[in-house]
């Protein structure tokens, strides 16, 4: 009998969205049964047969339980399908025209991602705006 191969996601953990994105997924993961792999502490070789590691940083990848190497709209579904609390959103996605309009939203998401990137980078490196105390609070006596 064949065995059962689990779902591995490939995620970028250098970028910061990712990350977030990826810890939020995790903590869904109740039962550990997704294996997540981060690219960017891996070798550029190869991260699985068929993927490289520059490729994997382009573009969300899942290789699901059946051995199937899925990116963009449809490496979500997959993922979506094993977390049970993203069950149903995972079948929606996985079917047409869904799987579709899903990938036209990622590719957008992709083209705007370098901007995002650079902005959460941007924010931690700012220091802290003062606090609010130097800020003249309205009053009875001198609305706004």
């Amino acid at each position: 009998m064949k065995k059962v191969q689990e779902t591995k996601v490939f995620f970028d953990g250098a970028c910061p969205l990712c990350s977030r994105e990826i810890k939020f997924y995790r903590r869904k993961d109740k039962g550990n049964i997704v294996t997540w792999v981060d690219i960017s502490l891996i070798d550029p070789g190869d991260v699985v047969p068929g993927l490289t590691q520059e490729e994997a940083l382009k573009r969300f990848h899942v290789l699901d339980s059946k051995g199937a190497l899925l990116s963009g709209a449809r490496a979500f579904a997959a993922l979506w399908l094993v977390l049970p609390s993203f069950k149903l959103l995972g079948l929606v996605a996985r079917q047409q025209p869904f799987t579709f309009i899903l990938e036209v939203f990622y590719r957008t998401f992709l083209l705007i991602r370098p901007h995002l990137q650079t902005s959460l980078t941007t924010c931690k490196t700012l220091q802290s705006p003062k606090p609010c105390d130097d800020i003249e609070k309205p009053s009875p006596e001198k609305p706004c």
